[in-house]
């Protein structure tokens, strides 16, 4: 097929009087060519001018129909028309609503596919190729690169069984230099990921501005033209290293062709060369990987005079930047979908608490080998615990993420008949005395612990003289039950005691008692 210039070109030339010989030099065609071209051109019956006033792609479409596509009985379809309504604002029609709907216009038009095929001549014709390819300034330091190579050899031998086991091939590479760096590991789970990250950036020995790992389940959680989140853990590394980690655009494998291009590379240049011994430890595995990226970081770019190690030296590395103290800890994360009403969370056969008023909504666990994180949906800390290896007790509770009965119950079932005694004692002999009768009138001093800490805890804030003298009538009458306490209590605050009927050193008000 030839195209508006040239068929122009040649029909021109021809009635010009020139030789065939010069219009295929001129237009570097084949004789046979021309002879098609001014063959159609006669059969058309149209005039030059006329052909000149047309549109290009009618003119290439009129001498180079769609070979056993385009029937000449069968008017084109109103393309622009279907393109208009396809691109407009809030369209949801697509080519396969267009087509059904000129089906029902035209029972005897073009199918399916004859149809799409036009269509997309046509959008190639007037809104230029669909495969178009975006030029990229890339800037020095500014992103990395992270994906897993799609080819899983079966490199590891376990010892014991002599069974052989397909290793992940994790790799990254600056968006300038195009510095490799590649790590095996087991699988592509999340901590495997975070990990490969994590020692990535300790042989740049820099941090990029941008982190662009592929839309794996091990670093986002939901990307769309809208929304972006990321996982917990990736989301707490970018915390870490103040970067930021962008996704390419989703379902857009070319959103990233650097590190695309370097897993083919390295398929070929790093696979097979490692396909060629069997390794028994993902340690010396990596130590060959080590060796081998070396050797290709060292390598001269084709036409160069300079390498992947030299660019990164020169251009990427002086624009990163450096790493923070400390390392980052991959934890073990566990997401919750719901608080539990009693407000702990299971994780390895223990429970942890948080504050109550969380029940019902999600949370994030981040567990290290001492310390257990609890975050809210949103990643914020809510709390943290030691953790706990031994068997018992399950129930890990912090005080203050209790209901504030809780917490009272709580401390009533903690307490012992020592405990209320030393608290009575506070107020004075008589107090204690008191609690000590309840406690004995009781077939089992447990089932009086209730009784003492409501009593105590009702005459926590009064004056102690006032008390001690309650505690003396009910000793007096021998009666040191709840009730009867009460009950004198109230008519001592009916008919207030005069300060000068108490002794000095009793008119003043209770402190409460401490542990």
């Amino acid at each position: 097929m030839q195209d508006y210039n040239t068929i122009i070109g040649v029909i021109q030339m021809r009635q010009n009087k020139c030789s065939i010989s010069v219009i295929q030099d001129r237009y570097h065609i084949g004789s046979g060519t021309v002879q098609l071209i001014l063959k159609r051109y006669n059969a058309s019956g149209f005039a030059l001018e006329q052909l000149k006033s047309m549109e290009p792609p009618e003119v290439e479409m009129l001498f180079y129909p769609p070979e056993n596509l385009q029937r000449k009985d069968i008017q084109l379809p109103e393309f622009q028309h279907y393109f208009n309504r396809i691109h407009s604002k809030g369209s949801k029609v697509n080519v396969s609503y267009c087509w059904m709907e000129y089906k029902q216009e035209h029972p005897d038009g073009y199918e399916q596919s004859q149809f799409y095929e036009l269509y997309n001549r046509f959008v190639e014709q007037n809104f230029g190729k669909r495969d178009v390819k975006m030029a990229v300034e890339r800037v020095p330091g500014e992103k990395m690169y992270i994906d897993w190579v799609g080819d899983q050899p079966e490199l590891l031998m376990d010892p014991e069984t002599g069974e052989i086991r397909k290793v992940h091939l994790f790799v990254t590479t600056m968006g300038l230099s195009s510095y490799i760096y590649a790590e095996a590991f087991l699988d592509e789970k999340l901590q495997s990921f975070s990990t490969g990250t994590v020692h990535a950036l300790q042989f740049y020995e820099g941090i990029p501005k941008y982190l662009v790992p592929d839309n794996l389940k091990a670093a986002v959680t939901k990307h769309t033209k809208d929304e972006l989140i990321l996982q917990s853990a990736y989301s707490d590394l970018e915390d870490f290293y103040d970067t930021i980690v962008l996704p390419p655009p989703p379902r857009k494998p070319k959103g990233k062709p650097t590190v695309e291009n370097h897993v083919r590379y390295l398929e070929t240049h790093l696979v097979e060369k490692l396909k060629e011994n069997i390794y028994i430890s993902l340690e010396e595995l990596n130590a060959d990987i080590q060796k081998i990226v070396a050797t290709l970081n060292s390598r001269k770019f084709q036409n160069k005079n300079y390498s992947r190690a030299d660019a990164f030296v020169k251009y990427d590395k002086p624009c990163m930047k450096p790493l923070p103290g400390g390392c980052f800890t991959v934890c073990d994360y566990k997401t919750v979908t719901r608080i539990p009403d009693n407000y702990h969370i299971e994780y390895d056969d223990h429970y942890y608490s948080v504050v109550y008023t969380h029940c019902g909504k999600p949370a994030i666990i981040k567990a290290t080998a001492s310390e257990i994180r609890i975050c809210d949906g949103y990643n914020r800390l809510i709390c943290k615990h030691k953790r706990s290896y031994k068997d018992f007790p399950k129930y890990i509770t912090e005080d203050s993420h209790m209901r504030p009965e809780h917490l009272y119950y709580k401390e009533v079932n903690e307490k012992d008949g020592a405990y209320y005694r030393r608290w009575a004692s506070v107020f004075g002999p008589n107090m204690e005395e008191c609690i000590d009768r309840l406690l004995k009138a009781s077939k089992h001093e447990e089932q009086a612990y209730n009784a003492c800490a409501g009593l105590l805890h009702t005459v926590k804030e009064m004056p102690h003289g006032i008390v001690e003298e309650t505690a003396r009538q009910c000793i007096q009458m021998n009666s040191c039950r709840y009730k009867t306490f009460k009950q004198v209590l109230s008519r001592m605050q009916s008919n207030p005691i005069s300060p000068g009927d108490l002794p000095e050193h009793e008119n003043i008000r209770g402190k409460g008692f401490y542990k």
